[in-house]
């Protein structure tokens, strides 16, 4: 399996990230201010919008495009508009109102015509998502800071991504009527690292949210130790790995907030015009490009790249690995985009800290196919966390066999 390869993918971009959706051209209707708050706080509403139909989910009900303040989590304070999806199910709420999935999208670019909230779901996602709607969950699903609002997105941060995900719940709990306060924080990918950042940072961050569990898939992980094998990334590379796309979006989300950033430091004359179309392009048309342009490791990067990087590869790193709620992984045994080392690591980290872990990794399934494959095992831990019913914890998975493979 070639672990060295894996783990020296991984680090390059700590997330091997999804390429989850497919952003378009389409646009969501322009959210209309709901009127002049006199207390400005973390999940305030401050526009809303339906959510055009070709946007929103199979069998939905109510689909609204919100905005909202959260905390800036590039500076840690002051607060700055995100923007957000809130999808509720068809039918009448059970007593208490529609229980919540706070979803964590994965890639789509940084520029804000590729956030999800103003384009159509991708396929996978919309199966993914509809199956969870069918389980009586409504989808809360921030664009994270910086998608689809002012300011840069400062891409796998994952303080920005734990409260545009906590905020986002917050602000639909207090304008949308038919939510209750119990939570399910459900992601992928770059979500999937946005899911965990969320369950560490909620209980200091925001107590009053009744989060139940964490289902997290292709969920990336850093260490100091990992990060040790970055000094040799890339010397071995010669074919295009889709890892360097991800590298692009780093350099660019950390060019928007670090004055002191240099491009040319990161990525040589070859890499720097994908560098550039980062700004704008989202995550299929800059493969395209980083194809295209026969970019990979050993001609893309400079060396010592990692050092230029060092501020936004921090900004990567979890608060905690002790959870308080339980947490549900789901590992495709073959996924190139977040090396299965990478995801092992992180549940032996977590289960060392002490979080309730349920690990499974699925047989001969990649990145994209581990999604949806892993519903069925997701939909038993789900109802259990529910339900305050005991989990058994899996800490050591062996691959499973799914039949949809």
């Amino acid at each position: 399996m070639r672990l060295n390869r894996f783990l020296l993918t991984g680090t390059c971009l700590l997330a091997g990230l999804s390429l989850s959706s497919q952003p378009s051209t389409s646009k969501a209707a322009t959210p209309q201010a709901v009127g002049t708050q006199a207390i400005s706080k973390p999940g305030t509403l401050t526009a809303s919008a339906p959510l055009p139909t070709a946007l929103t989910l199979p069998d939905a009900a109510r689909s609204l495009r919100i905005t909202y303040l959260s905390t800036n989590g590039i500076a840690g304070k002051g607060l700055v508009p995100v923007t957000a999806e809130v999808i509720l199910p068809a039918g009448k709420a059970p007593p208490g109102g529609w229980p919540i999935v706070a979803w964590a999208h994965g890639t789509v670019g940084v520029a804000d015509h590729c956030s999800p909230s103003a384009n159509p779901w991708s396929e996978r996602n919309r199966a993914y998502l509809s199956a969870w709607m069918k389980r009586g969950f409504a989808i809360v699903g921030t664009d994270y800071q910086g998608l689809g609002s002012p300011g840069p997105h400062a891409y796998l941060n994952t303080r920005v991504e734990a409260y545009s995900v906590l905020d986002s719940v917050r602000a639909a709990l207090a304008s949308v009527q038919g939510l209750q306060n119990k939570i399910m924080i459900v992601g992928q990918s770059q979500g999937g690292g946005a899911a965990f950042a969320s369950a560490a940072y909620a209980p200091d961050y925001a107590p009053e949210l009744n989060i139940r569990g964490t289902v997290a898939t292709g969920v990336p992980y850093i260490s100091q130790e990992l990060l040790q094998h970055m000094t040799s990334a890339g010397a071995h590379e010669t074919g295009f790995n889709p890892v360097i796309v991800y590298t692009l979006y780093l350099a660019q989300g950390l060019s928007g907030y670090d004055a002191s950033f240099k491009p040319e430091r990161v990525f040589t004359a070859k890499g720097m015009p994908a560098y550039r179309a980062a700004a704008d392009l989202c995550v299929h048309p800059l493969t395209d490009k980083a194809r295209a342009d026969g970019l990979n490791f050993s001609n893309a990067l400079q060396p010592g790249y990692q050092q230029a990087l060092a501020p936004a590869l921090h900004a990567m790193l979890y608060p905690t690995m002790k959870l308080k709620q339980p947490l549900f992984v789901g590992t495709g045994e073959v996924d190139q985009d977040v090396p299965p080392a990478l995801q092992s690591g992180l549940v032996k980290a977590a289960c060392a800290a002490g979080t309730l872990v349920q690990a499974h990794i699925y047989k001969g399934l990649n990145h994209d196919q581990t999604v949806n494959a892993s519903l069925p095992d997701s939909a038993a831990f789900t109802k259990a966390v529910m339900a305050d019913q005991p989990l058994t914890p899996i800490c050591t998975p062996t691959p499973e066999e799914h039949p949809t493979r």
